[in-house]
């Protein structure tokens, strides 16, 4: 029963797989075996497309060799050494490892001044039920007793005539 199943989900995945690529091989050579069916070749009049040249010609006059000379700033950042560019790198990183390290300590401060906030609810609400409690059994052993109360006098009344409503 296993290797049935087994052997239907396989058949089932290959040609979940194979299934397309196959379907659109066998329809491209009925396509080209029904070519006298086929339209004719389309013919385009559409002008050349323009070039970058044409649309912004200042692009042309832009060459690598003017890039950043007259920018003090970038020329002394490209004049850094790599090393010095890969201690100020390590040094960012450890301000963001930093302040990442201060909110989460912060983050965990907060948490943990609610959880103590909720704990002081948890027991008030503890010592709310067992206050409740408490009164309710009193209150039940009294009622049993009134009951029992009730029960005598109304013994007692019945043995002296009294018939009841």
């Amino acid at each position: 029963m296993f290797k049935v199943v087994f052997s239907d989900i396989a058949l089932v995945s290959a040609l979940g797989v194979c299934g397309p690529a196959l379907y659109w091989r066998f329809k491209r050579t009925l396509r080209f075996a029904d070519s006298k069916f086929s339209c004719p070749p389309c013919i385009c009049d559409c002008p050349q497309p323009l070039s970058l040249v044409k649309i912004a010609p200042w692009l042309a006059n832009l060459s690598d060799t003017d890039c950043g000379r007259n920018d003090p700033d970038l020329k002394q950042e490209m004049e850094k050494q790599f090393i010095d560019l890969l201690t100020e790198e390590l040094k960012l990183q450890e301000a963001v490892a930093e302040e990442h390290a201060r909110h989460m300590n912060i983050t965990f401060g907060e948490a943990k001044r609610v959880a103590s906030q909720y704990q002081r609810e948890a027991e008030k609400c503890i010592a709310a039920t067992e206050t409740c409690e408490g009164a309710r059994e009193k209150a039940e052993a009294l009622l049993i007793k009134e009951r029992k109360l009730t029960t005598t006098w109304e013994h007692r009344a019945r043995e002296m005539g009294w018939e009841g409503e």
